[in-house]
């Protein structure tokens, strides 16, 4: 079946699905595959629990007298042969968003301005990958105005993939920052990949939101021959007034103009980059000031991204989705800023640094020895290896050894910043402290 004859079908039918565990009335099953799983044979089970259509590609798992199964000579382009096609037939902006750090909560932020005045869409969770953007573009629907969408990468050439399909009419680059070293080889392989998105925007004549602060970004859009720069970041003065723990931010669009005050529900001041490129991005989309702050000031941080969790016991700073040495040292300062008697740093090891790994890690320890935080653990191999000295360091292999620890011993009455990578699992930490 063509791309044109598969869409025809979508617009009956448009809620995509490649999961058998959901399954909505009358969605269309992609049978896509994986390390440990393949979705053809799930087919036969997505038209039982609801699905109109499925598509395949393999031939034996599509029966010639099931007109409901749609074979295709690979179901994963097929889904994003459709997305492409759909983006096609959409004449709404669409804003691309990647960086190292932040991209997450910056689409989270910006989605949260632009609600105020349009009906928005944007990347659910992290649906940031080959799989999630095209699934996130199939989601737009007529009444769509505008859409966000985030876009992720850990090897050189994913970004410019993922261009092909989003078309963005924007794009904005949180940042560039040491992380998957272990995929792009080098800080300047990360460079290279995100600024993928200048290189498209510039090629096809579109506008950036740069942080021109940001050296790295603004020598990125030069090479990359961005010429238009009628919507950079800079404009809008900002700065931090306070952060204990949730960040308040002051700004302005111009010198001598007044000053907004905005009181975020954010732990960090390292988020201050991601609320001026939401108020850059409303600003140009002419949501009102008003809205604007008030959607900044209503965002509720989920996902282990950056919250204040209070239990019985603890304080607790939940940063465990994801660590790399720029966002844990963006962490460690941060944490240096918040008021408390009592402090603790659990933190998961980084993952994907590649040959850089133990000198990143060594980096970190050290920072953390000079530090006056009372209580430090820190879990997985790659610290443990680096054996430090120093009586406030327990080392953990694992989180369910932590986990162990924490049930044996009285840890109360700390503000404790948990950080580290998500395949350290220190989310699951939370809910014993």
């Amino acid at each position: 079946m063509e791309t044109q004859e598969l869409y025809q079908l979508y617009l009956q039918h448009p809620i995509i699905t490649t999961d058998t565990r959901n399954c909505p009335e009358g969605s269309i099953f992609f049978a896509l595959k994986g390390a440990s799983f393949n979705g053809n044979t799930f087919a036969k089970v997505a038209l039982e629990n609801g699905c109109a259509y499925a598509v395949v590609d393999e031939e034996e798992f599509a029966p010639k007298d099931d007109n409901r199964i749609i074979l295709a000579k690979d179901a994963l382009k097929a889904l994003q042969d459709l997305a492409v096609y759909h983006r096609s037939q959409l004449a709404i902006p669409v804003l691309q968003i990647t960086g190292t750090n932040g991209k997450t909560t910056t689409k989270e932020l910006v989605s949260a301005v632009l609600s105020r005045k349009y009906n928005t869409l944007y990347t659910e969770g992290n649906l940031n990958n080959h799989i999630g953007v095209p699934r996130t573009l199939l989601r737009i629907r007529p009444d769509h105005e505008i859409a966000v969408i985030e876009t992720g990468a850990n090897h050189p050439g994913e970004i410019a993939f993922l261009c092909r399909m989003v078309q963005a009419d924007y794009g904005l680059i949180t940042n560039v920052g040491r992380a998957h070293l272990e995929g792009f080889s080098s800080f300047e392989g990360v460079k290279a990949t995100k600024g993928e998105l200048y290189a498209d925007l510039s090629a096809r004549g579109k506008s950036a939101f740069i942080n021109g602060f940001d050296t790295d970004l603004m020598e990125m859009g030069s090479q990359a021959g961005l010429q238009i720069f009628d919507t950079l970041i800079p404009y809008i003065e900002g700065r931090v007034s306070e952060v204990n723990p949730f960040l308040q931010v002051q700004w302005r669009e111009e010198d001598d103009a007044p000053w907004y005050t905005i009181q975020t529900k954010l732990i960090g001041a390292y988020n201050i980059a991601n609320v001026r490129a939401a108020i850059s991005v409303g600003l140009h989309f002419n949501v009102p000031v008003a809205d604007i702050n008030a959607a900044l000031e209503a965002y509720q941080p989920t996902n282990s991204r950056s919250e204040l969790r209070q239990t019985e016991k603890n304080s607790l700073i939940v940063d465990a989705y994801n660590a790399n040495p720029t966002s844990m040292s963006a962490a460690l300062d941060n944490f240096d800023f918040v008021e408390a008697p009592h402090k603790m740093v659990i933190l998961g090891e980084m993952r994907e640094l590649g040959a850089d790994s133990q000198q990143e890690h060594q980096k970190i320890v050290d920072r953390l020895l000079k530090s006056k935080i009372e209580k430090i653990w820190l879990v997985g191999n790659e610290f443990v290896k680096l054996t430090p000295a120093d009586s406030r360091i327990t080392l953990y292999p694992t989180v369910e050894e932590a986990k162990t620890a924490i049930g044996q011993q009285e840890i109360k009455g700390y503000t404790i910043l948990i950080k580290g990578s998500n395949g350290t699992k220190l989310f699951q930490l939370p809910e014993v402290l």
